[in-house]
């Protein structure tokens, strides 16, 4: 009873969104929830539309062995805890709702599928307001199908659709209850969804209206609609990015997030990184949403000697609260030295990580200035990048 209470008596309210599926019948070589559509990954997509709902934390269970790899697609967030689920849904939910109250616990969570990625916050405010009266909720659709039994392949008795609803996720409920439904379940026995569990512990389920877009990716028809849905609804922004530092001694030199063994390295507030200063001036330009200056002023101390990483990391959650992707980033560094070739892919590589890309969206590229200027004098180091982003179209 005393942990019962502890759970309740915070009052934030977690997501966890349950990603440890092989979704086999989706095809492809990966798992559904880690496929691309819209040129982000389905998980990304679930986890941005959380961001967009009144939600403190998320936690998202995996597969076993697939938490670096959900950790890469959906990028290094601080409001996101990762855990490897079971070998069944139910399993993997009980899983994520036993770190859930390890780590301090919530009054509600929201218990996601990964493969359901168009989540408005019309139905995530829905599912919260009703929870005030009740110990879950869940989000329905009635059948508008007809419905007939299958009598050895041959058209049955039709079945009739009232009071037939489809039921989708998220499902809200009060932790605690949910919890305790989870572990008083006979495990010898599955169970469909969670809400079918809360019911059997002796609670009602309060049924609120759901959304169309909120259909479960299952088969590879799913997948071409739904990337046709988020063409018709996005438009195309390009941004561009331009930085120069002088080259002095006694400074570590940072480029492209890597750092490079040379003689001098790049002078400026913070570790002066010219390559990802450029990706964070396109990206903020592409959203006309000021430039690194106006979002990390170099009069502010915190920001002295500060891992340009942040910085870029900091542009690409500003694209996902805008709902927006970023397709492509293009870099060329200019300089004599030191040669970019034999780091190039390290920092392809460091650039995509962060931003959360497949490396194959991240362009390095690298050229001198035939001696010519202060790069040709070997004085300092420019770089500039052009950042092609996909924004919702009303964005």
């Amino acid at each position: 009873m005393a942990r019962s209470m502890t759970l309740a008596c915070d009052n934030k309210t977690i997501a966890l969104i349950v990603a440890a599926g092989q979704g086999s019948r989706a095809g492809g070589d990966v798992p559904k929830q880690f496929r691309m559509i819209g040129g982000r990954a389905v998980i990304a997509h679930a986890v941005d539309a959380l961001d967009r709902s009144p939600i403190d934390r998320i936690w998202i269970v995996t597969g076993a062995g697939q938490v670096d790899m959900a950790r890469a697609l959906v990028g290094d967030r601080l409001h996101i805890s990762f855990i490897e689920g079971a070998d069944s849904r139910r399993g993997s939910v009980r899983a994520g709702l036993e770190a859930i109250a390890a780590a301090g616990g919530a009054a509600r969570v929201l218990i996601h599928d990964a493969a359901r990625p168009f989540l408005s916050a019309d139905v995530t405010h829905r599912l919260l307001q009703a929870l005030d009266d009740a110990s879950g909720a869940v989000p329905v659709l009635p059948v508008a199908d007809t419905l007939v039994r299958d009598v050895g392949g041959r058209m049955g008795d039709g079945v009739s659709r009232e009071r037939l609803m489809r039921v989708q996720t998220p499902q809200a409920f009060r932790l605690d209850t949910i919890l305790a439904a989870h572990r008083a379940w006979d495990p010898a026995r599955e169970a469909t969804d969670d809400a079918g569990i809360l019911r059997a512990w002796g609670h009602d389920v309060t049924l609120v209206q759901g959304d169309e877009k909120l259909e479960k990716l299952t088969y590879p028809q799913d997948f071409a609609r739904a990337e046709a849905m988020l063409a018709a609804r996005r438009s195309t922004r390009v941004g561009m990015g331009y930085d120069v530092h002088r080259l002095a001694p006694d400074e570590e030199l940072w480029l492209g997030g890597v750092r490079i063994d040379h003689d001098r390295g790049l002078a400026g507030h913070s570790d002066a990184d010219v390559a990802l200063h450029a990706i964070v001036d396109a990206i903020l330009g592409a959203l006309a949403d000021g430039d690194i200056g106006s979002h990390f002023p170099p009069s502010d101390p915190q920001w002295r000697g500060a891992s340009s990483d942040r910085f870029l990391a900091h542009a690409c959650e500003r694209v996902a609260a805008r709902g927006g992707v970023i397709d492509h980033v293009d870099l060329t560094i200019i300089c004599e030295a030191p040669k970019i070739g034999p780091h190039r892919e390290a920092m392809q590589a460091r650039i995509a990580a962060i931003a959360a890309l497949p490396m194959d969206r991240v362009s390095v590229k690298a050229t001198t200035t035939e001696r010519l200027g202060f790069a040709g004098r070997r004085e300092g180091i420019a770089a500039q990048a052009v950042a092609t982003l996909s924004l919702p179209a009303l964005s």
